[in-house]
Formats: structure tokens, sequence, C-alpha cells
């Protein structure tokens, strides 16, 4: 668990405390037009809405092609990776490129990505397809910040 003040202020309180908790908000699904590639940026435990997308685009057996990056500091503190793994084996449209930041830290191998994920990554897994400096429109970009937490 991270040193943050929200952590620090939950260890902090008694079994017991009454907590009000608001949530979720945003807008992340998958858009409806199969022809649009997906591509996902994800850290951490902002996974989560990652990790329902692509588990029901394999259970409906949907034809978007979809391009997840998913960083973390190593694959031990990496939320759900075996999961997201798998479900590359049920969807061959799905791809994951999973990247760790902290490897030498780490006490396990690792043969993915390593660093963070930037232009040279993403131009080097996503090749023709279309990003926002080459004609995405900004109403088809959708960003959810999780910080503090």
């Amino acid at each position: 668990m991270r040193d943050t003040a929200f952590k620090r202020v939950l260890s902090a309180m008694p079994l017991g405390s009454v907590v009000k908790i608001e949530g979720p908000s945003g807008d992340l699904t998958l858009h409806n037009n199969v022809k649009r590639t997906a591509v996902f940026l994800a850290g951490g435990i902002g996974i989560t809405p990652f990790r329902s997308i692509v588990g029901r685009a394999a259970k409906e057996k949907l034809p978007h092609r979809i391009f997840l990056f998913y960083s973390n500091r190593r694959p031990e503190d990496a939320p759900f990776l075996d999961e997201l793994q798998a479900l590359q084996e049920e969807n061959p449209n799905y791809t994951l490129i999973a990247t760790m930041t902290e490897m030498p830290k780490s006490h396990l191998p690792w043969r993915g990505e390593t660093g963070l994920i930037d232009q040279a990554m993403l131009s080097k897994h996503l090749k023709d397809t279309v990003i926002n400096e080459t004609g995405v429109d900004d109403d088809d970009i959708r960003a959810e910040e999780f910080s503090g937490y």
C-alpha cells in the first residue's frame, strides 16, 4: 500500500467506521464503430474499467480491434495481469502491451516492455493505427484520472 493521504486516513480509521463513497463516474465504454481501432492506456488499478471492456469483447466475440497499454512498477504490482494476458488467447483482435517501470525491484521474471508508455512505444506497437496527432477527433478521446488514492 503506497503512502498517500487517502490510504493513511483509511489505515488510521477504526474498524466499523462509517464512510461515504461516491462513484464510479465517467464514460469509459467501448465505442460502437467496429471499423475504428480502440487504444487504451492504463496504469495500476486504473486498469479496472479496461478489464471489463476487454473481458466483454472476448466473451461476446466483438470484432473491434483493441490495443491495451498497461503500465505498472513490477509484475507483482499489476492487478489482473494474468487475466489480461489470458484474454489474448480468447480474442485474436485484442493485444495487451504490458510494461514495467521498476524491474530492478522485482522478484519475478519479465520478458515484456519496460519503461514508461511514450510516443516511441505507441508507435512501435500501433504502426498504422491513427492517434491524435494524425487525425483522431478529440471527441473520441476519453480520459479518467485516478490521483491521490
